[in-house]
């Protein structure tokens, strides 16, 4: 998710930004979804927009920052953490395919470079997200998963709130990560930037109509 081939820094979350709603139960594994009842004296309100049955995701787009990206699989490093596209694709993302589908509940995560030797990569502008702004998700159905971002974040790498970020979530979310914070040419970006982005809406693409 970095390299620092770009001449000029990427946009990065403004302090406004900041997430404020209570995220799901911890969970350092990406994706994952807690399936344990609730706490009978709390109140679960329903979500408000229903899951979607699952399906790969296809290509991503995020409008308001002209990403129109195919996705690829990802797994975990021999480390535990999550992998990354190759970093001479400038175009790809990826999403962590061993987790939550974009548009089931819990939390479907994505995530790409911001730049490579070469320049910009294809989440560059991550940090440039506001509160409201739409992701759309294709999947291999036919359906788009629709999400609104809820913020946008920056953290730094050796502080990454894993259960905040990967813990699981009653709701279909996504979240969608990139490096960002300082740069330092002798070891890389110092952060990440994560947008969290909770499922609104789904639409499916029209088939054809048949000829008369």
């Amino acid at each position: 998710v970095r390299s620092g081939g770009a001449t000029h820094a990427p946009p990065q979350p403004s302090a406004a930004q900041a997430r404020t709603e209570p995220t799901g139960p911890a969970s350092t594994e990406p994706g994952s979804t807690d399936r344990g009842s609730a706490d009978p004296g709390s109140a679960v309100p329903k979500p408000a927009t229903p899951a979607l049955p699952p399906s790969p995701p296809l290509r991503i787009r995020i409008p308001a920052i002209r990403v129109n990206a195919p996705l690829m699989g990802l797994g975990l490093t021999a480390t535990g953490s999550l992998d990354v596209p190759p970093a001479e694709r400038e175009d790809l993302a990826g999403w962590y395919e061993d987790g939550t589908v974009p548009g089931e509940t819990g939390t479907a995560i994505v995530a790409g470079h911001v730049d490579n030797a070469d320049g910009p990569s294809v989440f560059y502008r991550l940090g440039a997200l506001k509160k409201g702004n739409g992701i759309g998700v294709e999947r291999g159905d036919g359906s788009t998963a629709l999400f609104t971002v809820d913020a946008v974040e920056v953290y730094d790498k050796d502080h990454f709130p894993d259960d905040k970020v990967y813990g699981a979530a009653p709701r279909p979310e996504l979240r969608v990560i990139t490096c960002g914070g300082g740069y330092s040419p002798r070891t890389g970006y110092q952060g990440n930037v994560v947008v969290f982005a909770h499922l609104t809406g789904g639409s499916r693409r029209a088939s054809a109509s048949a000829s008369p």
